[in-house]
Parts: structure tokens; C-alpha cells; sequence
């Protein structure tokens, strides 16, 4: 690991001398500089982590120094030494961003204290900026494969979307990507940087979910023994994403309906109204309109979410982005389990083609997933699909050859399944870690597959974590 750089910077040689010896005994990598002007020298040179100073010096005092380095290197933190007649100009270099401050004379172990603090501030920093550039990497435009005249269209009209601050409604089965445009939508518009706040509308059970959406008081039921901000709150100036909304009751939806005419929220037990300002996303994969038809879903509450419509296809409508959706899916799972594969066999890709996807873009994920973990070559081979639950007929939908080559694939992993157990004296547990998958999955697939366990085994076939 690479040691802290540091930079001390005083018109007192002394000082440089002491403080220097003192964090170079700690392992620091310490440079000095005499002056301003000098110090900026060496940062032309060189990245430091944290920067001492003094305060008061000549030609350019240590607040101008702290600016100007500031302006190249936003992560830098700054320790100053004052004397005691300049403490409120160390206040002020607090209020600009400095670090702290400590006063002359000072203690050189309080000094290695207050290091060691910039120190895990700059990491912390550090690492805040990378996964914000990674969530900016993850969530914008070029997250959407899109080559098919329907996701052309579709981002076109994102475009447009994400200019407003309007409520949108994306529609979509399940897994084509209804959250990833919510985040997009969050992460290309006026409110990027602001929190992104998720609600499994679904998930929620229905006597928990207005107290998670609006909040509530101390002492509002029996279980209130503290007052909870609701998830309108959290989300204020950011965007709330309201999953599954088909899912909500019809008081549910009354309230909801509130929200969004009167941008204010009420917590259980309150009698005090509180603004909100947050962009609401909804999605859904029930149709909405046929809910309304039905009387299962209000009219008034669909048009206030409808306001911008999003529908997301199937990715059996566009499958001319399959093979860009494996390529991405590749590379970016081959980087994570730390495998080289650059490649996928042709008739792999052909099967991809041909098979009808109902579980759509996730689907697809999970298939890819599964087979880089089998891989033991640089390209995917149809031996790697062989744990891959995405081989089952689709009635009269799936195409010439795919029922025949599917079988041959189920019996190649019926074979395999069987090998593991029997080199692992059949316990299940052990066969899982053998072909790298999870207890659950291989119970799941020796049930589907019809897999015989002798019956002198059973005793070690079964455990706690693997039944289904």
C-alpha cells in the first residue's frame, strides 16, 4: 500500500524540521517547503494527501495557499498552525474548507492525531468520489443497449422526459428495466446529486407502507417509540421511486393522490402537514388503464402519475440488442468474478436469438451470470449454459431447433449434477461448492431434473440451508 504524502509548509525552519522528523518516524513520505510560492512549486510536482501549513507567512499567506490548491485538487486536506492572534483567520479557513487547526506551541502527538483524521477524511472522500463516478457510469445513457427501433425511440423520448420535472409512468414486464430508467431519469436530470429514494410498493406490507411513505410520530401506535421521517421526507429535492404502484389499496391511493395535487405529506399520528418537494417515478407491469376500467385503481391518481408515459419493451421485441445486452453483461461479470472472457460461441449467440426471454433483460443477466461462473475457457460455450435455467420450451412461440438443442443441454447438466454428487458421496452441500453455484439451486435443479437419491444416502443429502 502506498504511504501518505505530506506537505509542510512554514517560513520557520525549525518547525519544519520538528514536524517533519515527527511523521517521518510514523512512515509518512514528508516534503517541506519555506514559502507559498514554493509549495505550489512542488504541487506541480507532486500529489500530496494532506497539506500543514502556517497560517501567517510572507508573499502569500496560508489561506491563499489553501485556495489556490484547493483549485487543483479538491480532496486535499489542510492542518494549520496558528499563532494565538490569528485564530480567527484559522476559523475562517475552516468555514473555506480546511481541515482543522492547531496552535503554537503544539503537541506533536495531538499533531499525528489530527493526520491521521485527514487522512481517513481524504479516503473517505476518495472513495465517495469513485462510486458517484461509478453510479454516473452505471446509470446514464450508454446503460441502455439500444440498437432496436423501439429502445432508438425510446431513449429519444427519454431525452425529452429528462428535461421536465413532470411525474412518469413506466410501464414494462418484469425485468425489462423499469428501475434502471428511473435512475437514469434521476441521474441525467435537473436533480442528479440529490438522493434517489426506493419503494417496493409491492413488498411492503400494506399496514407498514404508509408509515414508510409519510412517517409518523412518537406514540402514533403501539410500536411508535420514536418519530420516523417517511420516504417522501428522505426524498425531499431528489426523486422517490414508487415500484410496483398497481400494488397499493384504495386509501392508499387516496393519500397518494394528496401528495401529488399539494406536494405535502401528513406522518401517521401528526396533525401537521409537511411540504415535500420530490420528483415521483411509478412503474408498473399490470396495465394500469385496465385497472382503472375495472374500478381497482382510480382514474384521477392514474392521470397524476401518467403525466409522462415510459413503456419499456420486451426484449422478445427487440432482439437485435441481445447480442450488445451480452457483450455488456460479459464484460461486466467476467470483471467482477475475475475471469478473462472476451467471447461467446456462435450458436450460443444463436440460441439467445431464437429463445423468447419472459424474463426478459434480468433474465438475460442471470443466464449470462451462471455461465461465466461455469466457464473455464476465454468464450462461452454451450457447456457453460449447462446450470442456466432459461432452456425451457416456450410453447408455440419457441423456433425450429431450439426444443432439441435445450434437451441435449438438460441432459449434459443432468450428467454433471450426478457426477458432482457422486465424487462428493452425495451431499448436496458439497456438490454446490464442487460446480460453484448456491444449496439452494442445486436442490432446486436435482427436483427438476428428476435426479434419484439412493436411499442410503439420505441421511447426508439434506441440510438446513438447502431446501428450496
Amino acid at each position: 500500500m502506498a504511504r501518505a504524502r505530506i506537505l509542510v509548509v512554514d517560513d520557520d525552519k525549525n518547525i519544519l524540521q520538528v514536524v517533519r522528523t515527527r511523521l517521518q518516524s510514523q512512515d509518512f513520505e514528508v516534503d517541506v517547503a519555506s514559502s507559498g510560492p514554493e509549495a505550489l512549486k512542488r504541487w506541480g510536482r507532486m500529489h500530496y494527501d494532506v497539506m500543514i501549513t502556517d497560517m501567517k507567512m510572507p508573499e502569500m499567506d496560508g489561506l491563499e495557499l489553501m485556495n489556490e490548491v484547493k483549485g487543483a485538487n479538491r480532496n486535499v486536506q489542510t492542518i494549520f498552525l496558528t499563532a494565538f492572534g490569528t485564530i480567527d483567520s484559522a476559523v475562517t479557513a475552516m468555514r473555506d474548507g480546511a481541515f482543522d487547526y492547531m496552535t503554537k506551541p503544539f503537541d506533536s502527538r495531538e499533531l499525528l492525531f489530527r493526520v491521521e483524521r485527514a487522512l481517513e477524511k481524504a479516503r473517505l472522500t476518495t472513495e465517495l468520489r469513485d462510486l458517484r463516478e461509478q453510479i454516473d457510469e452505471k446509470y446514464n445513457f450508454e446503460a441502455f443497449c439500444a440498437k432496436s427501433a423501439k429502445m432508438r425511440a425510446l431513449l429519444s423520448l427519454l431525452e425529452r422526459v429528462i428535461e421536465s420535472d413532470s411525474t412518469v409512468l413506466v410501464e414494462g414486464e418484469s425485468g425489462t428495466g423499469k428501475e434502471l430508467m428511473a435512475r437514469i431519469i434521476h441521474n441525467e436530470g435537473a436533480r442528479k446529486g440529490q438522493k434517489f429514494v426506493t419503494v417496493d410498493c409491492g413488498a411492503t406490507p400494506e399496514n407498514l407502507l404508509e408509515s414508510e411513505l409519510f412517517g409518523h410520530i412518537k406514540g402514533a401506535f403501539t410500536s411508535a417509540s420514536w418519530t420516523k421521517k417517511g420516504l417522501f421526507e428522505v426524498a425531499h429535492r431528489g426523486t422517490i421511486f414508487l415500484d410496483e404502484i398497481s400494488n397499493i389499496s384504495a386509501e392508499m391511493q387516496t393519500r397518494l393522490l394528496r401528495v401529488l395535487q399539494e406536494g405535502e405529506i401528513k406522518p401517521v399520528g401528526d396533525v401537521q402537514l409537511k411540504k415535500v418537494d420530490c420528483r415521483v417515478i411509478a412503474a408498473t407491469n399490470k396495465n394500469l388503464r385496465e385497472m382503472v376500467k375495472q374500478g381497482t385503481f382510480r382514474e384521477d391518481l392514474f392521470y397524476r402519475l401518467s403525466v409522462l408515459n415510459i413503456v419499456m419493451p420486451p426484449l422478445r421485441e427487440r432482439k437485435e440488442d441481445i447480442p450488445l445486452l451480452v457483450n455488456h453483461f460479459l464484460k461486466e461479470l467476467s470483471t467482477k468474478m475475475e475471469k478473462r472472457i472476451a467471447a461467446i460461441d456462435r450458436d450460443v449467440m444463436a440460441l439467445f436469438l431464437e429463445y423468447h426471454w419472459p424474463g426478459n433483460v434480468r433474465e438475460l443477466r442471470n443466464v449470462i451470470e451462471a455461465a461465466v461462473v461455469m466457464a473455464r475457457k476465454d468464450h462461452l460455450t454451450q457447456n457453460d449454459l449447462i446450470l442456466a435455467d432459461f432452456q425451457r420450451p416456450v410453447g408455440e412461440e419457441v423456433l425450429g431447433g431450439v426444443n432439441s438443442r435445450t434437451t441435449v443441454l438438460k441432459e449434459r447438466e443432468r450428467e454433471l449434477i450426478i457426477q458432482a454428487l457422486e465424487k462428493c458421496n452425495w451431499v448436496q452441500k458439497d456438490a454446490a461448492e464442487l460446480l460453484g453455484i448456491s444449496g439452494r439451486v442445486i436442490n432446486y435443479k436435482i427436483k427438476k431434473l428428476g435426479i434419484g437419491i439412493p436411499k442410503r444416502r439420505t441421511a447426508v443429502v439434506e441440510s438446513s440451508e438447502e431446501s428450496f
